[in-house]
């Protein structure tokens, strides 16, 4: 598999995100029923996604502090990103869930924080060079 050695760009966006990831796992996990209440998002769903937040955010970290990466793996966060910004734009559109205004504002936020750091993992892929073997 080809290996990267991690720009600092690269290694920057995957702590950032894990911490961002991991501070919103614990936020929904513990106030999802206050949060559902003012964001009109199910409390399931919140708890849900605080659930599958944090192995990713684990696996962020992991991956911001190694000194060589998988390219692959790199790709499926880059690309992961990119899903849940789609999910997110849909969750909006789909009539699934009757969000308040609030509920938007924390969803569309969440988006675009979410797609900044999709690209800045991208910019810092290619800005990291090939290990060698």
């Amino acid at each position: 598999m080809p290996t990267i050695i991690p720009s600092p760009l690269l290694r920057q966006a995957l702590l950032a995100d894990a911490s961002t990831s991991a501070a919103f796992a614990v936020l929904m996990v513990l106030a999802a029923g206050p949060l559902s209440g003012l964001l009109g998002l199910p409390e399931m769903l919140l708890r849900l996604v605080g659930a599958v937040l944090v192995p990713y955010a684990a696996l962020l970290a992991y991956m911001g502090l190694r000194s060589h990466l998988q390219r692959p793996l790199v790709w499926a966060v880059v690309i992961g990103n990119a899903l849940w910004v789609a999910d997110s734009a849909l969750l909006l559109v789909s009539g699934w869930v009757e969000p308040t205004r609030a509920g938007y504002a924390f969803v569309i936020a969440q988006g675009l924080v979410v797609l900044m750091y999709a690209e800045f993992q991208y910019v810092g892929l290619r800005r990291s060079q090939a290990a060698t073997a």
